[in-house]
């Protein structure tokens, strides 16, 4: 039986810094700690945000009647300067666009994603500050 909430993948050292993996029958990702020929291990947490984020507020906002037509997210973390060098702030800057889409409802989708439902934000050291700025577009 296979428990539902454990999440599980696998990686394999390929050259140099680069690693090849995922979950067992999923599709592999690239890793590679020189940035020559994939993103890094500390770009795909930001794009682990940027997706997890994403995907709360594209669901929330179809629960609030809105149609999306644009969702672009840019993520940037600032590290630290010694090491682990870990992250010690991120910042969203989101871009929406849609039918019945307003300010309040933007907000509101992110404001949930960031404070109740991202998982991945949520399994960061609770001492990293998150924020975001909003775009709406045309």
């Amino acid at each position: 039986m296979t428990d539902s909430h454990v999440r599980s993948v696998t990686l394999r050292w390929q050259s140099g810094m680069r690693l090849d993996g995922g979950p067992e029958g999923g599709p592999a990702t690239t890793v590679d700690a020189d940035v020559a020929t994939a993103p890094g291990p500390m770009h795909l947490l930001l794009v682990a945000i940027g997706g997890c984020s994403g995907a709360d507020v594209v669901s929330i906002l179809k629960k609030m009647q809105v149609t999306l037509e644009r969702c672009d997210i840019q993520v940037t973390g600032r590290r630290a300067p010694e090491h682990p060098k870990r992250y010690q702030a991120i910042q969203l800057a989101f871009t929406l666009a849609g039918e019945g889409l307003d300010e309040a409802k933007a907000r509101r989708a992110i404001d949930l994603s960031i404070e109740k439902y991202c998982s991945v934000i949520h399994s960061l050291n609770p001492d990293i500050p998150v924020s975001y700025e909003l775009t709406l577009a045309q």
